[in-house]
């Protein structure tokens, strides 16, 4: 019974162990089943996905492509309503998608193109029809800078008519700045495939690791081991109707889902793989939470249950936050798009923009060049020449600058280098650049200097010159041909002693402004639009840092102006007037005590007697020829100097030089002519005379009585005296041929000598290796290979010699930012004069350090 109860204890365990092992059995079977359901499910979500990111990669490119077509439209459409489409595009800059437009004529196989050259359409391939936004888009090909590009053609519809085709060259690498930083963790690949030729042209930044050989679809197929030919035809049959892609093969040992996903129907594709890890991995964590489920399952069912409960519920938890940050990042990606399409086009604005600016000053010393190799053998023009040379070079350099201080202008960084400077340098600076751009245009351009109690003053010359350009130059571009310039600089009444109150007044009888425009003048990147000023390029910066500039300098600005009538701007500024203006010894050393001034003009003989007013100098006027003899003949006094105006109204200038000769023998005559004179030269064939341009600057006025007095080769005898660095022997680091070439070529013609060292550490060694006192100065650059200036300057300060911290050392560099200067007085340098080098500031520097020396 006992046995038989055993055995029946025995069948019950048996049983309740076989129920139990049937029942975990069926438990593992459904939590099998439900794990690969998951998996299953998550490797879907993970494909739908990756469909979904490649769609939202598809629509950002169509959405840039689309763009750009429609923008060409728009380009199209100025052209053909252009008076000069060539010109159009021939002063196209390029930009960082647009990098070249080409123009070509119905019925002509040739064309121009915006880089110079002759433009034909038979390097371009247009067989494959296809289009964006209903423009013909060419088959890619590698352009002249060796980037893969395509080009876009559109008709030029004239009145109904086809009048020309217009082509732009577009490059495939601004499209990675478009697309999202990495691809699943950076774990898969995106290349982008020209469908027609099936070269890859594009692999963006940030879309996996790069491999050898992925030059095209078939070297894609090499390198990842492709070989089934079923798959190969599908492809080929997908890239042939213009369809999607998607299939499993493994890549590098690891199972991996292939893609080919069309792009604006299909004239390109993306291509590439995601690894089944990179797919999968959220499955994988899943099931490994299932499993752990299972484990515990077996030590207490029901604790199982709730475990997978929770998990469930945790799991779904997950997906949707992960869904919310999905959505959050797509939205994120388009306004990020959104945002890099419009700073692209404000950069792209500006530099096509800026292109004006800087070709004007450009002009002039081209220009000024070309008149220089014709008139060399004229000392005088030469001189001229060279002048003006040199004052559009200093503003084309002071522009650049301007350029790169854009920003710093904008956040207020900007310091003001105040520095003395006299009102004719500053006038005959403005005058050499603005004269010819008026002359351009048949304009005549006034200069009228008045009230002015002081010409030496104390301001930020580089800054004001800057105001004054971008004013005049603005009148200049925004006045007719043949119309009228005034640039006024008139002494108001001194609020103090210490400045001189000036108004400068730029006006011109142009094509005006709306009231309305004139609200937003003085804000970035606002130019007045209308039929006539639209073909103007302007980059709509130079009234908003004008404004800021002349706030900084503690001054104003105001505008005033009516359409068709033209426009006047004043600024009023305070400057500093430096002390011991006066120069009385000049005067007495030249024996000048009483000059005659013979003017018509009231307002300049008070304007030549207010700035003599302290020289010494007793100014006497004259209104006419007549009342200048009675004054003479009535014995008022002795005359040691007589100025006189070209355009006296009695009679010509050297026909009034004459008669005042008869009653005051070998008087020197000085003429006052004004700007762009053309018989000025004239004057130069009376003896004993010279000519002094309008307005009147006592600085000037020296200037030209020194020249009449000694004659201009003692005056350049007596220059080279001065600035004679005569046996001084330097030791130069500089690695640029040319660079080096032209300071040995001054240093010679100073009567100098150099040692030139490619890097900093051979100049270190030459000097280690010299005797104490053989050099007088080293000359450092800063940026050099091997060892930099700011290295070898520390090098050879720390050096164990009496004279290594005792050399002067000069640094010479292209790097031009206040910082730069800091850092190179830290370094150990005595002074840093920044590139391209002032020859006159150099022979300065050097004299000033060398001092006692040679």
């Amino acid at each position: 019974m006992k046995e038989k109860r055993n055995r029946k204890k025995m069948d019950t365990g048996i049983s309740l162990l076989l129920s139990i092992i049937l029942v975990f059995c069926i438990l593992g079977v459904v939590v099998f089943s439900v794990a690969r359901k998951i998996s299953v499910e998550m490797s879907d979500s993970a494909i739908q996905n990756l469909s979904e990111s490649l769609d939202l990669i598809k629509s950002t490119i169509e959405a840039i492509q689309k763009k750009d077509a429609e923008f060409q439209k728009l380009m199209a459409q100025e052209i053909a309503v252009s008076e000069n489409p060539e010109r159009y595009i021939q002063i196209y800059q390029k930009n960082k998608s647009m990098v070249k437009l080409s123009l070509i004529w119905s019925g002509e196989s040739k064309g121009l193109s915006s880089t110079g050259e002759v433009f034909s359409e038979d390097g371009l391939d247009f067989s494959a029809g296809r289009t964006v936004d209903g423009l013909e888009i060419s088959q890619s090909y590698l352009n002249y800078m060796g980037t893969w590009a395509y080009t876009m053609k559109c008709p030029v519809i004239r009145d109904g008519e086809e009048i020309a085709a217009f082509y732009v060259e577009y490059i495939y690498d601004t499209l990675d700045r478009f697309l999202p930083e990495g691809f699943y963790n950076g774990e898969a690949m995106l290349y982008i495939m020209d469908a027609q030729t099936e070269r890859l042209v594009l692999k963006p930044k940030g879309m996996g690791e790069r491999n050898a050989g992925h030059l095209n679809l078939e070297d894609f197929y090499r390198a990842n081991n492709i070989w089934e030919e079923k798959i190969r035809q599908e492809v080929e049959k997908c890239i042939e109707n213009g369809d999607n892609i998607m299939f499993y093969h493994d890549i590098r040992g690891k199972n991996a889902l292939n893609y080919m996903w069309m792009v604006n129907d299909g004239s390109i594709y993306l291509i590439g793989y995601v690894p089944l890890e990179a797919i999968q991995q959220e499955g994988r964590s899943v099931n490994q939470n299932i499993f752990i489920v299972v484990a515990v399952m077996l030590i207490a069912f029901l604790l199982c249950c709730l475990l997978y409960y929770l998990n469930q519920r945790e799991q779904n938890a997950i997906r949707k936050e992960r869904e919310a940050e999905r959505e959050i990042y797509n939205q994120q990606l388009a306004e990020a798009l959104h945002a890099a399409q419009l700073a692209s086009n404000s950069k792209t604005m500006f530099l096509s923009n800026m292109s004006h600016d800087i070709r004007t000053p450009m002009n002039a010393v081209l220009g000024f060049t070309t008149l220089l190799a014709r008139d060399a053998e004229n000392p005088d023009k030469v001189r001229e020449y060279t002048k003006k040379i040199m004052a559009s070079g200093q503003h084309l350099l002071n522009l650049i600058n301007d350029i790169l201080d854009v920003s710093k202008i904008e956040s207020g960084k900007v310091v003001l280098s105040v520095e003395e400077f006299t009102l004719n340098d500053l006038v005959a600076s403005v005058d050499a650049i603005i004269r010819p751009m008026a002359k351009a245009k048949e304009q005549e351009f006034h200069v009228e200097v008045t009230g002015i109690k002081h010409e030496r003053l104390i301001g930020d010359v580089t800054r004001i010159n800057q105001v004054l350009f971008n004013l005049l130059s603005n009148a200049v571009k925004y006045t007719p041909e043949k119309g009228n310039i005034w640039f006024r600089i008139i002494g108001l009444k001194q609020r103090s002693g210490q400045y001189e109150h000036i108004r400068i007044e730029v006006e011109d009888d142009g094509y005006g402004m709306t009231q309305e425009f004139l609200k937003t003048i003085f804000e970035a990147f606002t130019r007045a639009e209308n039929s006539m000023t639209n073909k103007i390029q302007g980059t709509g910066l130079g009234m908003a840092i004008t404004k800021n500039i002349i706030e900084l300098m503690g001054g104003t600005i105001d505008v005033a102006s009516e359409v068709d009538k033209g426009s006047l701007f004043w600024v009023e500024l305070e400057l500093g007037i430096p002390e011991g203006q006066a120069d009385k010894q000049f005067w007495e050393k030249s024996g000048i005590s009483r000059i005659l001034v013979v003017d018509g003009e009231a307002q300049v003989c008070h304007d030549i007697q207010t700035l003599m007013k302290g020289m010494g100098v007793e100014v006497e006027t004259a209104f006419s020829v007549k009342e200048a003899q009675d004054l003479i003949q009535e014995g008022k006094g002795n005359y040691q100097l007589l100025l006189l105006d070209w355009d006296v109204p009695d009679m010509d200038g050297i026909q009034t030089t004459e008669r005042m000769r008869e009653a005051m023998p070998g008087v020197p005559v000085v003429f006052l002519v004004s700007y762009g004179t053309s018989r000025a030269e004239e004057a130069l064939q009376v003896e004993n005379a010279g000519f002094l341009s309008k307005p009147f600057f006592v600085s000037a006025l020296k200037a030209v009585i020194v020249e009449m007095q000694n004659g201009m080769e003692k005056i350049t005898q007596e220059s080279e005296e001065e600035g004679n660095l005569e046996g001084l022997h330097f030791l130069a680091a500089e690695d640029n041929e040319i660079n080096a070439e032209i300071l040995e070529e001054i240093l010679d013609m100073e009567g100098a000598d150099c040692e030139i060292m490619e890097n900093g550490k051979l100049a270190l060694e030459r000097f280690m290796a010299s005797e104490e006192g053989e050099f007088d100065a080293i000359l450092m650059d800063v940026q050099m290979p091997v060892m930099n200036g700011y290295d070898a300057t520390r090098a050879i300060r720390a050096l164990k010699r009496e004279d290594a911290g005792k050399i002067p050392i000069i640094a010479m560099t292209a790097n031009a930012f206040s910082e730069d200067e800091r850092d190179a007085l830290a370094a150990g340098m005595n002074v840093h004069l920044a590139k391209p080098i002032d020859v006159e500031l150099l022979k300065q520097v050097i004299r000033q350090y060398t001092k006692g020396r040679g």
